[in-house]
């Protein structure tokens, strides 16, 4: 059932089925309830998550206030600290409402990558486009904040 909850995550589309068996055996699915908070900025990253339904906010603290930088929907990942070494959140995630993802621990999932470095680039590639995207939401939600219209990327 993991398997093919994999191949229908759009993160990984197009990825050979054999790195899908390779992350289908790492994966364990986990359920959030609405405002759980999922991930806290600053703590160490001990996951990366693949979003399969319902929908999550990545927010930025700042001590008394959470600001939303970009709401996730099924088909999209979160987590992305946890694919680099002794590196902390950056930003909190919270649950938007009931949802579900698939969790791949951070250790477990440095060592198939290890062993498969064909998977770790693909993993690694698809990660950079994630957070590239990230960044951008940053931009335009700090745009907006500071009453500013930035383009729209492409």
């Amino acid at each position: 059932m993991t398997l093919d909850l994999l191949r229908g995550h759009a993160f990984l589309a197009g990825m050979p089925d054999g790195h899908l068996q390779t992350l289908a055996a790492l994966a364990e699915e986990v359920c959030f309830q609405e405002d759980e908070v999922i991930l806290r900025a600053g703590e160490r990253s001990a996951h990366f998550y693949l979003l399969l339904s319902g929908s999550v906010c990545v927010e930025a603290n700042a001590r008394a206030v959470a600001v939303r930088v970009q709401a996730l929907s099924a088909g999209e990942a979160f987590g992305w600290s946890a694919l680099l070494d002794h590196h902390d959140t950056l930003f909190q995630v919270r649950a938007r409402e009931r949802s579900t993802a698939l969790r791949l621990e951070r250790q477990r999932l440095a060592a198939a990558c290890r062993a498969d470095p064909v998977l770790g680039a693909e993993l690694l590639r698809r990660t950079l486009r994630l957070v590239a995207g990230r960044v951008q939401a940053t931009e335009a939600r700090l745009g907006e904040l500071c009453g500013m219209r930035m383009p729209r990327q492409s």
